[in-house]
């Protein structure tokens, strides 16, 4: 069982996005991409501020680069994010259940973290990673590997 451990979300202001986290849910900010501290009125693209509850990484991101087909404008949920053991062996079997690969680690930004998209059912889009998330709570290495009832189930 593969354990979510980020979650992203769209905004056109990251630092506004994560002001209002960290004060009502009292979320704490763990990084920033491309965006310097304090409430910035014009983000770039593409920035980013992560923070966390301790457990999942939430990055609040302004996109560059339109990655999943909903274009630059879209902002709300945009994916979640599960920690692998093997991305090749993921995307294979990912792929065998019917969700598509709509991107590739050569799609990312060379400041993105690393990982593979994936559409699934209902248009939620998904990605895995073999590296963790900042953050984001340490992941048991048994639940990185494809769970063997899944394996035979796929074949």
């Amino acid at each position: 069982m593969a354990q979510i451990r980020h979650i992203a979300i769209s905004s056109e202001n990251p630092s506004k996005t994560a002001e209002f986290y960290k004060q009502a849910m009292g979320l704490k900010e763990v990084a920033r991409f491309n965006l310097p501290p304090g409430v910035v009125e014009d983000a770039p693209r593409p920035s980013t501020v992560v923070l966390t509850d301790g457990h999942i990484s939430i990055a609040i991101l302004k996109f560059g680069k339109d990655q999943t087909g909903v274009g630059l404008d879209y902002q709300g949920l945009h994916h979640i994010g599960f920690v692998v053991d093997d991305p090749e062996a993921w995307t294979s079997h990912i792929e065998a259940h019917g969700a598509p690969n709509i991107t590739r680690p050569e799609d990312m930004p060379k400041t993105a973290h690393w990982e593979i998209k994936f559409r699934g059912p209902d248009n939620v889009v998904f990605d895995i990673s073999h590296l963790e998330w900042p953050g984001a709570a340490k992941v048991d290495p048994e639940t990185k590997a494809i769970p063997a009832a899944a394996k035979e189930a796929a074949e």
